[in-house]
């Protein structure tokens, strides 16, 4: 019951309505004597503390231990120097607080939300799982054995793997290739002592932030954040330079990945994106979600509404630091996979030819203004915001000017987005499926590469 209450509670609306210009509240920012920034942000209406925490240690960083960045984020509550790790699924459970971490490609995250009346016993479980996680070698086992048979499992859901195979053609040997939950193979060979060099590395306050958002007095948080983390030492931040990937393909190429019992083929058509620190992030929103975006989108209305190929269409831009990709996105059956893949590359060649009139052009304007402030609004998306801020490097001015860009992006404008960043040519195909039954159907798109999806690694 405490749980739903706190759920509730969490999504009350803090900011500003739907139908009103977003601003990010204020708050304060100051970074510890050993480096570790802090965001501080007061919100009353709730009695809840929300607390978020990244730290520069992804999967860009598991070298080839794929899989190492998140098995150690997972590890982290596996047990502290005061706590095990069945004491603080107890002590969270019984008050009814939220505590997960996780691992992406750029960062790792810890996230708790807990009611104001716990935060002493919140705070002190956070501050152990961050500062002096144990890693312990019986429950790191016990998931690795889990993590495994998921690895296992999870190739018969072609939808939840192949983003793994597309970023791996599309990125090749760059560290954004890399998957997240790794392989058999290499989770198989991860060791806690593997896991305690990656947390020792990569878990520094010199690329570290907290941020806290909830009812409290900014002066006593920082008190109370300086004495928990203020003495926190440890290794010196790494300063590595990665190359941008090279994303400017020469040619159309497919990588049909086999499934011997698929009856639907999955696929992605895609290629070179934009990175998070694009200045043209919210026109190129606002045009897939023309494309894309939604569900009464062009390519939902040609593959599902008028033609019954498919559930389910879409188009997306996936953003990381230094690059990203554009994919279309769907499944059918195998006897519909070359009709599908034609309607949706037509879909494509319509938006470039046709542009955005006027009148879809307003439409897509007011949805997006109206689907964005909700993602910012609930005191946990904002903890979550300020940490991603520090990741990506961005600041609030993206926030708070979103909706004028929105406002004030023209047809004409939209064109060239559309010219810009909605690649045409070259387009990289990935598709799980039957491959003796569509292999010769599908040679048409680009020069294939096959794998077989029972195979270890993406």
């Amino acid at each position: 019951m405490k749980n739903i209450l706190f759920f509730l509670l969490a999504l009350t609306t803090l900011s500003a309505s739907a139908q009103g210009s977003f601003k990010v509240p204020k708050y304060e920012k100051f970074q510890l004597k050993n480096g570790l920034t802090v965001y501080l942000m007061e919100q009353h209406e709730v009695p809840m503390v929300n607390f978020s925490a990244v730290f520069d240690a992804g999967s860009i960083n598991d070298g080839d231990q794929y899989g190492l960045a998140s098995l150690t984020a997972d590890a982290l509550v596996f047990g502290t120097k005061k706590y095990t790790k069945s004491q603080i699924e107890e002590i969270t459970d019984f008050v009814g607080a939220n505590l997960s971490t996780a691992a992406g490609k750029e960062g790792a995250s810890v996230y708790s939300s807990f009611a104001v009346k716990d935060q002493d016993k919140l705070f002190d479980v956070l501050q152990q799982v961050i500062m002096h996680p144990v890693f312990d070698p019986t429950e790191f086992e016990k998931h690795k054995q889990r993590s495994l048979l998921e690895l296992s499992q999870i190739k018969e859901s072609p939808r939840s793997v192949i983003g793994n195979y597309f970023n791996g053609f599309i990125f090749d040997k760059h560290p954004y290739a890399n998957p997240t939950t790794g392989t058999k193979s290499t989770v198989e060979k991860t060791s806690v002592e593997d896991v305690k060099k990656f947390y020792e590395t990569n878990y520094t306050t010199g690329k570290g932030a907290i941020a806290i958002v909830g009812d409290f007095k900014t002066a006593d948080m920082k008190k109370r954040i300086s004495t928990l983390f203020g003495g926190w030492k440890t290794a010196e931040a790494r300063m590595i330079k990665r190359a941008v990937p090279d994303m400017n393909f020469e040619k159309s190429r497919v990588l049909l990945v086999n499934k011997d019992d698929a009856r639907e083929t999955t696929f992605y058509i895609g290629g070179k994106g934009i990175p998070y620190s694009s200045p043209d992030y919210i026109p190129v929103l606002v045009v897939n979600t023309v494309l894309g975006g939604r569900f009464t989108s062009w390519l939902n209305d040609a593959l599902r509404v008028n033609s019954g190929l498919t559930y389910g269409a879409s188009s997306r831009f996936s953003r990381y630091k230094m690059a990203g990709t554009f994919v279309v996105s769907t499944f059918t059956k195998n006897a519909s996979t070359v009709p599908a893949i034609d309607m949706a590359l037509c879909v494509l060649d319509s938006l470039h030819k046709t542009g955005i009139d006027e009148q879809v052009l307003a439409s897509a304007k007011s949805y997006v203004k109206g689907d964005f402030p909700p993602n910012y609004e609930s005191a946990g998306a904002l903890a979550g915001l300020l940490t991603d801020m520090f990741i990506y490097n961005f600041d609030e001015n993206f926030i708070n000017t979103f909706q004028a860009k929105v406002d004030g992006l023209t047809t004409a404008q939209a064109k060239s987005i559309i010219q810009q960043y909605f690649p045409k040519n070259n387009l990289q195909f990935v598709m799980v499926g039957k491959a003796s039954e569509i292999k010769e159907q599908v040679k048409k798109y680009g020069e294939i590469t096959e794998k077989e999806i029972k195979a270890d690694g993406y």
